[in-house]
């Protein structure tokens, strides 16, 4: 039986840049400074570099990053705040802890990102903060909503998680100048994880903030250290959740091969494309929609197939991983009873909770391991 082909295999990147994270860490080592400091000074200087824009704040992780985000915009009880079912746990419950209420827009079925008309037609009076989701590292056209947002006074927080480098070219008709615009600065506050199976992923938890307006930006930078200013003086209550030295020594070093590896992982996504096209089998499989100006960089490569735990289980007998993100929407799930969805009020996303399918995709995936997994998706259909 050939090798087992993991759904992820981290250690393949990592090969290639071990001796400069070692120097990384030897550095961080030898200066004992191990919590905020110049190493995280520096890998944020270097993403507001990047991003063109925006006060970079390092914390402790994706999730800690949307509690500042809605900490930041006074988000409180009684505040709806616009999202996604389709998407991870997190982007949901930072709502509920601040008391306000998830108000939940089904998905585009193509991108699989929220469906901006349907998302528009829910802001109403209680309406404080739209939460889109860049999911599986595309952005959504935010542009087709932000004019609306401005005019209602709700502010945009992106959960950009998955999509840290992906980018949209914004087309101006009146004078011909495009604008590119990456995910997490098309809204007034985007939201970074670092988790380790990431895009740029870190060797444990990380997370950051990226604030268009630089008096929020500030307020979030002491919002990660208990609300202080200055050491035990505090403006105002706020958390624990600063971003390790290591962490942040350790994806600079990964921020420079950043680019390089989301082309490869365009390079897999176009492979997969050419094997399934020389199959036949678009009736069958639906891949992956790109939207036209959008540089996706596939966080992970998710299809929609029929008899997708029937499929699954004849690829896990002959060593191929697949996952499911995510089996149950965030509407159906048991502590969001309270409120008060059921079954069928959001179709697209129930429908893609049975359906979708994430296949392999890593950076140093080789062609031959696509090819041996689209051979095996093809016998089960056949």
């Amino acid at each position: 039986m050939a090798d087992r082909l993991p759904i992820l295999d981290l250690k393949r990147s990592y090969a290639a840049i071990k001796e400069e994270i070692h120097e990384a860490l030897s550095r961080v080592l030898d200066s004992q400074s191990f919590i905020l400091g110049r190493e995280v000074e520096t890998f944020e200087g270097h993403v507001e570099s990047y991003l063109e824009k925006g006060v970079a704040v390092g914390c402790a992780s994706g999730t800690d990053a949307l509690i500042l985000a809605l900490m930041a915009l006074d988000v409180g009880p009684g505040d709806e705040v616009i999202t996604t079912p389709y998407s991870f746990f997190a982007t949901a419950s930072c709502i509920t802890r601040f008391g306000a209420v998830p108000v939940f827009a089904d998905i585009d079925p193509k991108t699989y990102n929220i469906d901006l008309d349907k998302a528009a037609s829910k802001i109403g009076d209680k309406t404080k903060v739209f939460l889109p989701v860049h999911l599986f590292g595309q952005m959504a056209p935010l542009e087709e909503i932000s004019d609306l947002c401005r005019d209602r006074n709700v502010a945009i927080v992106e959960d950009a998680a998955q999509a840290f480098g992906s980018w949209r070219r914004l087309r101006n008709e009146k004078n011909g100048e495009d604008a590119i615009v990456r995910a997490g600065v098309m809204g007034d506050i985007g939201c970074y994880s670092f988790y380790p199976t990431k895009n740029l992923g870190a060797c444990g938890d990380g997370g950051m903030l990226v604030a268009l307006d630089a008096i929020i930006g500030e307020r979030i930078r002491k919002l990660r250290v208990y609300g202080a200013g200055t050491t035990y003086f505090h403006d105002e209550a706020g958390m624990n959740s600063r971003l390790d030295a290591i962490q942040a020594a350790i994806l600079d070093v990964k921020f420079r091969y950043l680019e390089e590896w989301n082309a490869e992982r365009r390079v897999i996504a176009d492979r997969y494309r050419m094997f399934f096209g020389m199959k036949n089998m678009e009736e069958i499989i639906c891949l992956p929609t790109e939207l036209e100006d959008n540089f996706h960089i596939y966080h992970q490569y998710v299809v929609r197939v029929p008899k997708r735990d029937e499929l699954m289980l004849h690829l896990e007998e002959l060593g191929l991983s697949t996952r499911v993100y995510y089996p149950l929407p965030l509407h159906l799930q048991k502590c969001f009873a309270f409120l008060g969805y059921g079954p069928g009020d959001f179709p697209e996303s129930e429908r893609l909770a049975r359906e979708s399918l994430a296949l392999p995709i890593f950076n140093g995936l080789l062609a031959e391991e696509q090819e041996r997994i689209v051979n095996a998706m093809t016998d089960f259909f056949s």
